[in-house]
């Protein structure tokens, strides 16, 4: 069975993610065919908007299936992460500047690379069990595909937050964040999606109020804490608070590692709410491309992933400490390297 469906039916292009029992873990050669289907489609008369789902009940997409670059970067062999990482990034802006209408259905988990396929289209629609999240510091990462533009355009400190602390958003709290737009009731995705291939018109989305999510009650403390200048800041002010919320976030905090968590800071003040999502991603390629061989990413898949230990390594003691330079170190231009959006 194929690991993605890409056909065309009636005025539709459509993109089904087809690997439930992975909970639709996102492979290269998964993006190579959905960029390619992109580029097919885009001047395709036939095609009025693009339909991205998912396979099962569990998951839109979970995120990156990391497990070759994790084989590769222990072995030495840095080039074949990069790689997907350029590519997959240069598929999530097509998807963002997409001139057709982009309808994607979020169900269940949708977590890192699922962000990049199913977060930056016109359409993001959420249900009752949508989950999404950032969760790449608590792998060594920082939150990439896009997600640090997501991030620093949120509301107040919001991006912070949830970039550093990997939290879970339900439907509300995801479109409050900015990484969807509208709540549907799941019972009738189907009968929604089958009026779109028919009509082509996204105007056939008729959407409902979500019910309440966490942060919008919580946005005022979150200000608080995470509006501090860097991450030592930030965790000692967690750590003065007192307040149940800012435990929480504290011992989250401290699960991420320590690195990844200093630069998600840093990236998201750099960007800001007016940069491009192609600055964004571009900066995000900076912290990847250098992240097995001067970061945690590599420790951070054997603990979760490999071993499973869940005792990571980290190469810092803790987010009071990691030194600016390494900081910059880890975002500084990459010359000739640099992310590009040209054309092959």
């Amino acid at each position: 069975m194929a690991d993605i469906a890409i056909r065309k039916e009636g005025r539709a292009g459509r993109i089904t993610l087809n690997r439930p029992q992975a909970l639709n873990a996102l492979t290269y050669q998964m993006c190579l065919e959905i960029d390619a289907a992109l580029i097919a489609w885009r001047d395709d008369p036939e095609v009025a908007l693009v339909l991205i789902d998912a396979e099962g009940t569990r998951a839109f997409c979970a995120g990156g299936d990391i497990a070759e670059m994790y084989a590769t970067g222990t072995a030495g062999d840095y080039a074949y992460g990069r790689r997907f990482w350029h590519d997959e990034y240069r598929m999530n802006d097509r998807i963002a500047a997409y001139p057709k209408p982009v309808v994607s259905f979020l169900q269940g988990f949708t977590m890192g690379g699922g962000v990049g396929v199913g977060c930056h289209g016109s359409h993001r629609i959420v249900g009752e069990t949508s989950q999404i999240a950032m969760p790449e510091c608590g792998i060594g990462l920082v939150p990439d595909v896009g997600g640090s533009f997501i991030l620093a355009r949120a509301p107040g400190h919001l991006g912070a937050y949830v970039g550093t602390t990997g939290a879970r958003l339900g439907p509300a709290d995801a479109i409050l964040v900015g990484f969807a737009d509208l709540f549907v009731p799941e019972a009738g995705w189907e009968a929604l999606k089958a009026r779109l291939i028919v009509t082509g018109d996204p105007a056939e989305i008729v959407a409902t109020p979500a019910p309440d999510g966490r942060l919008a009650a919580a946005q005022d403390e979150i200000d608080a804490h995470f509006g501090k200048p860097d991450l030592a800041a930030i965790a000692k002010a967690l750590g003065a608070s007192g307040t149940p919320f800012a435990a929480e976030a504290l011992k989250a905090l401290t699960r991420a590692a320590p690195l990844s968590a200093a630069c998600t800071v840093a990236m998201i003040r750099r960007l800001g709410p007016v940069a491009t999502l192609r600055e964004a991603l571009a900066l995000e390629y900076r912290f990847t491309y250098r992240s097995m061989q001067h970061a945690d990413f590599l420790e951070g898949i054997r603990a979760q992933i490999i071993d499973k230990d869940r005792n990571p390594r980290w190469r810092h003691a803790g987010p009071g400490a990691v030194p600016r330079e390494d900081v910059d170190f880890m975002l500084a231009p990459l010359g000739d390297a640099e992310l590009s959006f040209e054309e092959d």
